[in-house]
């Protein structure tokens, strides 16, 4: 853990940071009130007021930037990448190191995902309406700007891939039914000709992955749960699908990458033969498998290839770091790239001529920039994204802990602490999924928390997460789901042995998942806790798989359980913290977005009235133009504001 001083000016701002929190607490939730802010579209109840002072403490914090590698252009010599200037994130172009970032699109929502057409500078991009998800398809000519819709306007498509030849697309769409999510074929040039291809015969999650050299095969992924993960081939002409990885017993997780270019096999990702997900390869020819990466006890998380096959490149996720290997696919043989930033990588991606590799990498105290790597291996900064005016130098880098949970089970934790004496005030951050990861991303919130409340930030990754292998991530499925919760009532334990860590003054803050966390938390342990932040949680998961939409309703029921067996049914009644609400006696703050698909407002909306009857202290924000969390400026910083504002009044203050 790397640490700095922090100056006695700081010091006397927490300080008087403090004595305003314990101001504001005499005032407090006086009425039940609402009012709107950003045109309406933000809806706050029983939310005071929220001072200037915070608005303009917060200000750099909230003006950080970042840039995510998307496309190379067609010649190599310039790239695309997404990043905000406005409210919201889109396309600019880029043609050198550091380099003017010439902006291309112009959109109130912001751009999805982006396909480049083979040898063109025409691309496909994505692009939802309101956090609503279900993205729409679009052509755009790079140079012109212009840009025309290609999918229907009404279903929800994305995973686009072209073929060689540049001339069709695969892509997943639910088109058919609006439930299933099938894969289609277009010319995008002749969309009204798009052919459906592959009809998903359940609710899993279907989508194409790369062609085969021959153009005449799909390689398909169908994706059931986080540890049943099947490969398919799609023969195009008679429609004919092979399984090749996986079984209908459903005990591994087998990830497509591509077809090796000789068109004699494909790589892939599996845990079928070790607890974390290995590099391999099948011949197709002999029906070999080769474990590339069999000595690795990581998973691997990030593969590209080149166009001609002749060079690729992976990461593993090393305790949540990225490390960087290039790789022959030919021999196999891989090498491990020294000296590249500790973060995280992503978005591998190498240029048509196979000589420089771009990636974004994300550390704790720089945001996500694009990077490219040269046959040398020599790393150059292609963009440098603004903080803020902040110093950077100040930032906390967190520390690897694990604790012991009820049953022994040892479980990981990043900790952030403040560069002041403590006892601290502790934040336990609680990340969604819930098969995902924490991993040491640069915040700018978690900063904020640290220098701007003087409080510390914990966020563990309770049993079910991701990156510790097949066994870890199945420990909180079905009737086991309460065991991730007693996760968080052993990390309380922890934190009272810590003696710069204030155990009187703990509060909880998570979404999506992690919002089911907070809420459950706080039915568990609400008299060890001062202050909850439940950002598009599920309060009931009855009703969450209920009203979920129905694209994800089963990929949600293989993790949850499935709520039409009674037993489960009743089991996830009693655990649904909206069933418990006489429980919860720890103010809360309930985050949503209306448009969200994932976890539907209706579990927002009946846990805030539930608190409501039983007389609890609830603040309520509702963003009308948002879906599963908050992509628009403006919103994420009236959000962050309030968010300040509930910690100083609920969190801060000793008894």
């Amino acid at each position: 853990m790397f640490i700095n001083r922090k100056s006695v000016a700081a010091l006397l701002g927490a300080t008087s940071i403090l004595l305003l929190a314990q101001a504001h607490a005499l005032q407090s939730e006086a009425t039940d009130t609402t009012r709107t802010l950003n045109n309406g579209n933000l809806v706050l109840e029983n939310i005071p007021e929220i001072p200037e002072r915070i608005g303009e403490q917060l200000n750099r914090f909230q003006n950080v930037r970042s840039a995510a590698f998307r496309e190379f252009t067609s010649d190599g010599d310039a790239i695309y990448i997404s990043t905000r200037f406005g409210d919201v994130a889109q396309i600019h172009k880029v043609s050198e190191a550091g380099g003017y970032r010439q902006q291309l699109t112009f959109f109130d929502e912001p751009v999805g995902g982006i396909s480049r057409q083979p040898n063109s500078n025409t691309m496909i991009f994505s692009m939802d309406a309101g956090g609503n998800e279900f993205s729409q398809l679009f052509m755009l000519d790079s140079e012109t700007g212009d840009y025309h819709m290609i999918s229907d306007g009404e279903s929800r498509n994305g995973a686009v891939v072209w073929n060689q030849e540049g001339d069709k697309i695969a892509y997943q769409s639910t088109r058919r039914d609006g439930r299933s999510n099938d894969i289609w074929v277009m010319n995008p040039n002749m969309p009204e000709q798009a052919e459906l291809v592959l009809a998903a015969p359940d609710g899993s999650w279907w989508g194409p992955v790369d062609w085969h050299p021959n153009g005449e095969k799909l390689l398909v992924v169908q994706y059931r749960s986080i540890t049943d993960v099947r490969i398919h081939e799609l023969e195009l002409a008679e429609g004919e699908l092979q399984l090749l990885e996986g079984s209908d017993v459903g005990t591994n997780a087998n990830f497509p990458l591509a077809y090796r270019k000789d068109g004699q096999g494909y790589f892939f990702t599996t845990d079928q033969f070790s607890n974390f997900t290995q590099l391999a390869f099948r011949n197709t020819e002999t029906n070999e498998v080769r474990l590339i990466t069999k000595d690795i006890n990581w998973n691997v998380d990030n593969f590209a290839m080149s166009e001609d096959g002749s060079t690729a490149a992976f990461t593993i996720n090393e305790e949540g770091m990225s490390q960087l290997y290039r790789f022959d696919p030919m021999t196999f043989a891989f090498t491990r790239v020294e000296g590249m930033p500790i973060g995280v990588a992503s978005g591998l991606t190498f240029s048509p001529d196979g000589k420089k590799l771009a990636l974004s990498i994300n550390t704790p105290k720089s945001p996500t920039d694009v990077y490219l790597l040269d046959t040398n291996d020599q790393l150059t900064r292609w963009t440098y994204s603004e903080v803020g005016g902040l110093n950077t130098d100040n930032f906390v880098e967190p520390e690897l802990v694990r604790f012991a949970s009820f049953d022994g089970l040892q479980v990981p934790a990043f900790v952030y602490k403040p560069q002041t004496e403590g006892p601290h005030p502790v934040i336990i951050s609680i990340h969604g999924g819930p098969e995902s990861q924490y991993r040491p991303y640069f915040s700018s919130t978690v900063q904020l928390w640290l220098q701007e409340l003087g409080a510390a930030v914990i966020a563990p990754n309770v049993r079910g997460s991701a990156g510790y292998g097949k066994d870890y991530v199945s420990l909180d499925n079905g009737f086991k789901r309460e065991d991730s919760v007693k996760d968080i009532g052993a990390l309380l334990d922890w934190i009272a042995t810590q003696p710069d860590l204030d155990a009187e003054r703990v509060a909880v803050i998570g979404g999506s998942y992690g919002g089911y966390m907070v809420l459950a938390s706080s039915v568990h342990y609400s008299d060890r806790l001062k202050a909850a932040v439940d950002i598009v949680g599920i309060s009931n998961f009855v009703t969450f798989l209920t009203n979920t939409e129905s694209y994800r309703r089963d990929l949600r029921r293989a993790e949850y359980g499935d709520e039409r067996d009674p037993d489960m049914r009743q089991h996830l009644e009693a655990i649904s913290p909206n069933n418990h609400v006489d429980k919860i006696n720890v103010p809360m703050f309930v985050v949503q977005g209306e448009n969200d698909p994932r976890v539907p407002v209706t579990e927002a909306e009946q846990v805030v009235a539930a608190l409501k009857e039983a007389n609890k202290t609830v603040w309520y924000m509702n963003a009308l133009n948002e879906g599963h969390g908050y992509r628009k400026k403006e919103n994420r910083d009236i959000y962050e504001q309030a968010t300040v504002l509930f910690f100083e009044q609920h969190l801060l203050p000793k008894d």
